[in-house]
C-alpha cells in the first residue's frame, strides 16, 4: 500500500513561531503573523496539492476558525486536495451533519474526508451548551455516527437513543462517495466507539512502543466487532537537509516559547479530560530538557501547543526512517503540519516525499493510477 499524507490547515493563525493554544486553551499572539485568511490558506492548499498531500486536516474548537465554512470556501481554489474536516457531535443534529456533508461531496467534488473530534474539555463543551460528562460524550458520539452512516446508505433512520432521536429521517440524495470517518481517542470509550464506527484510527505522535499498543487495542476492539481499520498518526514535522540544520531550527522554535506562556499553556492543559492530552504531557512534563524522546521525535511542540505536541525533526533520510518505522507498526496515514506551513510543505514535500516515492513506498495521488513511483514529477 502506498504512504498516505495530508497536510494541515492552521485556521488559527500562522507563523515562523509556534503558535500555542488549543484543547481549551487560547491560541497564543503568534498566531496573529499570518491571519487564517481564506486568501492564505488557499496559498496553503495549493501548495500541499502541487506536492503530493492527500488532503488537509482543518481543526475544530474555540481557538480557531469554523472547519466547515472555511474549507468550503478553500476548496473553491483547489482542485484535487480533500480536506480532513473535524467537527463535534453534539453541536448539530446527525441528520443536519449528514445533509452538509452530502452537499459538501456534491459542490466539492468528492474531497471531503471527517474527522469525528468527541471533545476531551467540558468546559469548552460547556461553552457551546454541551453539559455531558466525557463518557457519555462518546456514547452520543455512537448514536450521532449510527444515525449519519445510515442515512449516507440511503436507509431511512429511526433512533431513540440514550442522547439522541430521530424518526422517519432520510436524504434526499446521499453522498458520492461516501466520506471517510477519521477517529481519534485515548480511553476505553473512544477505542470502543472507534473500533465500531470508524474508517482509520488516528493516534497522537508518541514513541514506537506507546504507538504499537494502542493499535493492537484498537485491532482487537475491531476485530470484535467484525471490521478492519486503516491507523494514522498526527505529527508536525522538521525536516533539513542536514540533521544539524533540522535541530537548529527546533532550537530557535523552542528559544522563542516565553516562560510565561509556557506555565499558562500548561497550567490550561492540566485540566484537560482527555486521556491523549494527558498522554502528550507526559511525554515532555512541562520542562525544557530531554525533549528528544526517541530518535528524531521531539516533544518540545507540547510545551506551548495542546492536541499535537510532538514532531520528527532530522535530515530528509532521518525523517524518512522515522516513517518507516511507524509504517511498519501499521501506520498508512500521516497528518503532518510545520511553522511555517507554507515553508514547511515544501521542506517535507521536495525533500522526504521524493525518497519515499524512490523506495516504492509512496506515489503522487495525481499519478498513482498510472505513473511508477519512481518516477513521479515533484513541484520544485
Amino acid at each position: 500500500m502506498s504512504l498516505t499524507f495530508h497536510w494541515f490547515l492552521p485556521t488559527n493563525g500562522d507563523s515562523r513561531h509556534v503558535v500555542g493554544g488549543g484543547h481549551g486553551t487560547p491560541a497564543t499572539a503568534s498566531g496573529r503573523d499570518r491571519p487564517p485568511t481564506v486568501a492564505y490558506l488557499s496559498q496553503i492548499a495549493r501548495a500541499a496539492e502541487d506536492l503530493g498531500f492527500l488532503g488537509a486536516l482543518t481543526p475544530t474548537g474555540a481557538w480557531c476558525e469554523d472547519a466547515w465554512l472555511t474549507t468550503a470556501m478553500v476548496s473553491q481554489n483547489s482542485e484535487r486536495l480533500k480536506f480532513l474536516v473535524a467537527f463535534r457531535p453534539g453541536f448539530v443534529s446527525p441528520t443536519l451533519a449528514a445533509q452538509m456533508a452530502s452537499t459538501f461531496q456534491r459542490q466539492s467534488g468528492g474531497r471531503l474526508l471527517l474527522n469525528v473530534v468527541t471533545g476531551g474539555e467540558s468546559h469548552e463543551q460547556r461553552a457551546y451548551g454541551d453539559f455531558l460528562d466525557k463518557d457519555d460524550r462518546y456514547r452520543r458520539t455512537g448514536e450521532f455516527l449510527e444515525v449519519v452512516k445510515g442515512l449516507w446508505e440511503g436507509k431511512t433512520v429511526d433512533l431513540h437513543g440514550r442522547h439522541l432521536q430521530v424518526a422517519d429521517a432520510r436524504l434526499a440524495r446521499v453522498p458520492d462517495p461516501v466520506p471517510e470517518v477519521y477517529f481519534g481517542g485515548s480511553s476505553p470509550i473512544a477505542g470502543e466507539i472507534a473500533a465500531r464506527h470508524c474508517d482509520v484510527y488516528l493516534t497522537w505522535g508518541e514513541p514506537p512502543a506507546q504507538v504499537a499498543e494502542k493499535i493492537a487495542r484498537i485491532r482487537e476492539l475491531a476485530a470484535a466487532q467484525g471490521r478492519t481499520l486503516r491507523f494514522g498518526i498526527r505529527l508536525h514535522v522538521i525536516t533539513r537537509d542536514t540533521s544539524e540544520q533540522a535541530w537548529a531550527e527546533a532550537g530557535r522554535l523552542l528559544d522563542g516559547f516565553d516562560p510565561e506562556t509556557v506555565r499558562s499553556v500548561q497550567a490550561g492543559l492540566a485540566r484537560s479530560e482527555s486521556e491523549g492530552q494527558r498522554r502528550m504531557l507526559a511525554l515532555h512534563g512541562g520542562g525544557r530538557d530531554g525533549l528528544e524522546i526517541h530518535p528524531n521525535l521531539w516533544a518540545g511542540i507540547g510545551l506551548v501547543r495542546g492536541g499535537a505536541g510532538t514532531a520528527l525533526v532530522g535530515s530528509h533520510d532521518e525523517v524518512v526512517e522515522r516513517i518507516k518505522e511507524y509504517h511498519a507498526l501499521g501506520i498508512d496515514e500521516f497528518v503532518l503540519s510545520g511553522y511555517p506551513h507554507l515553508e514547511e510543505a515544501y521542506w517535507f514535500g521536495e525533500g522526504v516525499l521524493p525518497r519515499l516515492a524512490a523506495q516504492g513506498l509512496w506515489r503522487h495521488p495525481a499519478n498513482r493510477a498510472e505513473t511508477p513511483a519512481a518516477q513521479v514529477p515533484f513541484a520544485s
